[in-house]
C-alpha cells in the first residue's frame, strides 16, 4: 500500500540549501513590505482609523468600562480585603515602632548570625545602626512593615499558585502567559487598579507591591517541584503516599532551596516598588526619596536611598543564608 505524500517545495529544498539564496530571500521580502508600507501610507495617510478613548470601539473604553463595574459589584469584597490589609500592616508597624531600637537590633541582627555567617551579621548590626544614625529608623520600621506584609501576601498568594501549576499543566498554560504580562508591565501602571480599587493610601500601596513581587514566588515554586527527581515521587507511591504526603513530605522539602529563592526575588521587588507606593500616599522610606525629588535635595534623597540600599542587602543576605542552608540540607 502506498501512501499520498505531498511531493516536495524544490524552491523550499533550493532555500534550505544555499543560506546566501535564504537570506536574500527574506531581505527582499522585508523590503517589499517596507516599501508597500510606505507608499500606502503617503497615500492614505494612516492604515487606520485613529480611536479615541471615548468610542465603544477602543480597548480603552472596554477597559474603563470593566474596571467601573468591578468597583461596583465587589465593593465588599475590596473593602475586606483594605480591612485585612491595613489591619496587618498597622500591627506591624505599631509593633515594629513600640519596641526600642536595640530591641528590634537584635532581631535582625541574631536570625542574620544564625543564618549567615558572623560577618553577615556584624554587617547588619552596623547597617541598621548606621540608618538609626541617619535619623531614619521610623521610616525604616514603617518600611520594613510596608515589606513584610507585602510579601506576606504575596507568598500565601504565590505559592500555592505555583503548587497547582506543578501539578497541572492546564494551570500551567493558564498562568505561564499572566506572569508574564505582570513582569513586562511598567510598575506605574499596577498604581492605577490599586488607586481604583482601593484609594489612596498605604493600602493601595501594599496592593501595587503585591502584583509586582508575586510572580517570582509562582515561577520558583513551580520550578522546584517540576525539578524533583522522577524515582523518588515513584518511590513514595510505591510506599503507599497519599498526594497530601507527596507533597509535603517529599516535593516541598526538596523544592525548598528554588521557593527560597522566589522568596528572596519577591523581598528585592518589593522594596523596589517603595518609591512607587510612597505616589499614591504609602510612607516610609520611599516617601523621604519622594519629597526629596519633590524639593531637589540631592543629600536628602541620598541619605534615604542609601539607607533603602542597606535594607536591601541585609534581607537579601539573610534570604541567600537561609537557601543555601535548606540546599546543603537537601544535599544530605
Amino acid at each position: 500500500m502506498t501512501l499520498n505524500r505531498k511531493p516536495p517545495n524544490r524552491f523550499a529544498q533550493k532555500l534550505n540549501r544555499r543560506p546566501l539564496v535564504r537570506w536574500l530571500f527574506w531581505l527582499g521580502v522585508a523590503g517589499f513590505i517596507i516599501l508597500f508600507g510606505w507608499v500606502f501610507n503617503s497615500y492614505r495617510g494612516d492604515f487606520y482609523p485613529p480611536l479615541g478613548t471615548n468610542s465603544p470601539w477602543s480597548l480603552a473604553f472596554w477597559v474603563g468600562e470593566v474596571v467601573d463595574w468591578l468597583v461596583f459589584q465587589l465593593d465588599p469584597l475590596f473593602d475586606a480585603i483594605k480591612w485585612f490589609t491595613q489591619t496587618v500592616l498597622n500591627g506591624l508597624e505599631k509593633f515594629l515602632l513600640w519596641l526600642p531600637w536595640w530591641s528590634v537590633l537584635a532581631l535582625i541582627v541574631l536570625p542574620a548570625w544564625r543564618l549567615a555567617r558572623t560577618r553577615v551579621a556584624i554587617f547588619t548590626g552596623l547597617a541598621m545602626y548606621f540608618i538609626g544614625m541617619l535619623g531614619l529608623w521610623n521610616l525604616c520600621m514603617e518600611t520594613l512593615a510596608l515589606i513584610a506584609t507585602a510579601v506576606l501576601i504575596s507568598v500565601a498568594l504565590g505559592v500555592p499558585i505555583g503548587i497547582l501549576a506543578a501539578r497541572s499543566d492546564r494551570v500551567d498554560n493558564i498562568v505561564r502567559p499572566v506572569l508574564d504580562v505582570m513582569q513586562t508591565m511598567p510598575a506605574f501602571v499596577y498604581l492605577i487598579p490599586a488607586l481604583m480599587f482601593f484609594g489612596i493610601g498605604t493600602v493601595p500601596g501594599v496592593m501595587a507591591t503585591v502584583i509586582f513581587a508575586v510572580p517570582p514566588a509562582v515561577r520558583l515554586t513551580n520550578l522546584g517541584i517540576r525539578q524533583v527527581p522522577q524515582d523518588l515521587v515513584e518511590a513514595a507511591h510505591t510506599f503507599g503516599s497519599t498526594s497530601f504526603q507527596l507533597l509535603f513530605k517529599v516535593q516541598l522539602p526538596l523544592a525548598m532551596p528554588s521557593i527560597m529563592a522566589g522568596i528572596n526575588q519577591t523581598i528585592m521587588l518589593s522594596l523596589s516598588m517603595v518609591v512607587l507606593a510612597a505616589m499614591i500616599a504609602a510612607g516610609g522610606l520611599g516617601r523621604e526619596v519622594l519629597m526629596a525629588l519633590g524639593q531637589v535635595d540631592i543629600g536628602r534623597g541620598f541619605v534615604a536611598g542609601t539607607a533603602i540600599v542597606l535594607v536591601a542587602m541585609i534581607l537579601d543576605r539573610i534570604t541567600q543564608s537561609l537557601g543555601k542552608k535548606k540546599r546543603g540540607t537537601r544535599a544530605l
